[in-house]
């Protein structure tokens, strides 16, 4: 927080001579070393139906609880479904489309972006099929039947969106959205660049399992290590509950399972995972990726379409990526769980 300067030398008549004080007292200060050494300051809250922890490393407090909760809220009231003033929801409630702020477009254009690389695989406007199942901001207590999938199918596809500058168009009334599955990656993002502007070198961002780590553990300049959980009901013993600990010193983690968010039904597990090319909850042997990518939103939005490809287009696909890598935790044919991972990220699984 800026300090408040008075005396005569700061008066209106002398403007030029108040902004040279004022320049010489910054430099002074930016050139005036410290010898404290970095302290660890952490933070957590709750924002987005979820908890969020950071971790930063400096001699003084330069981000506060207060101001990673405001940055929340403003990106909940541009993009949560949840909050029926938000943008998000002014536009699925729209015929045609709307205007939308900053961040709402930097979303959209990695949105549709992931579902070009993806073929269609990636799509936000899946929504109503989300809610059919039962996981969206209403309740479901029934599930939906093969002619309701069908009809909603027609709701269903990205290429009936257009973007152009802040103005978001559809092409069906009926198309409504949902960036569920990357805005909280968006939101790592945010909150780690307002680090980066305040100077901070060394942080770790966290929101709901995806996070950002930059820098090293201070004073003793360690890595960041981080653990990839075994699922619940995954089969491995009880006493090793880190499948794998990476070692990291920039970059974003983000995990992806069908273990997360599901319900029954006659018996039959239903995922959040929701395919847009059926209708249906996926089923496929993968049962959680884990990707690493040089920012959270690219880690958030392709964990959920590698679960969608199943293992080995899913494993194909990461290895054509420079960008990407990713840990695969899948079931065997005779129910056992194995995993494996891409060439790139085996180099970040510690030893």
């Amino acid at each position: 927080m800026s300090k408040s300067v008075s005396g005569n030398i700061l008066k209106a008549r002398r403007p030029w001579l108040a902004a040279l004080c004022l320049s010489s007292l910054l430099f002074l200060s930016l050139a005036q070393p410290t010898d404290r050494p970095p302290r660890r300051i952490e933070l957590s809250g709750y924002a987005q139906g979820t908890t969020w922890h950071a971790v930063y490393y400096a001699a003084d407090m330069l981000v506060s609880k207060n101001e990673i909760d405001s940055i929340l809220l403003v990106i909940d009231s541009s993009l949560s479904i949840y909050k029926p003033y938000s943008r998000i929801s002014a536009f699925n409630n729209s015929r045609r489309g709307i205007r939308i702020d900053d961040h709402f477009r930097k979303v959209m254009e990695k949105s549709l972006d992931t579902y070009r690389q993806t073929n269609g695989l990636f799509d936000i406007t899946v929504l109503p099929l989300v809610e059919a199942w039962g996981f969206g901001a209403k309740n479901r207590e029934q599930p939906p039947d093969s002619a309701t999938v069908r009809r909603l199918l027609g709701c269903i596809g990205s290429d009936g969106l257009r973007l152009k500058k802040n103005k978001l168009k559809k092409s069906r009334r009926c198309i409504r959205i949902d960036v569920n599955g990357i805005a909280q990656g968006y939101s790592v993002d945010v909150v780690a660049a307002f680090f980066e502007k305040k100077g901070i070198i060394d942080y770790l961002v966290e929101i709901g399992g995806e996070l950002r780590v930059q820098g090293k553990k201070q004073p003793e300049n360690q890595s960041f290590r981080i653990g990839i959980e075994a699922p619940p009901d995954s089969g491995f013993p009880d006493e090793q509950p880190l499948e794998k600990v990476l070692v990291v010193d920039s970059g974003a983690v983000t995990t992806s399972g069908n273990y997360r968010k599901y319900h029954e039904s006659n018996g039959k597990k239903i995922s959040h995972l929701i395919d847009p090319r059926t209708g249906y909850s996926v089923q496929n042997e993968l049962i959680s990726v884990t990707v690493y990518a040089r920012d959270a939103i690219t880690a958030d939005a392709y964990d959920n379409a590698l679960m969608l490809m199943g293992l080995d287009k899913a494993l194909s696909f990461v290895e054509s990526r420079e960008d990407m890598a990713a840990f695969f935790i899948y079931r065997l044919p005779d129910g056992n769980v194995a995993d494996t991972a891409s060439s790139r990220f085996y180099r970040l699984i510690q030893p």
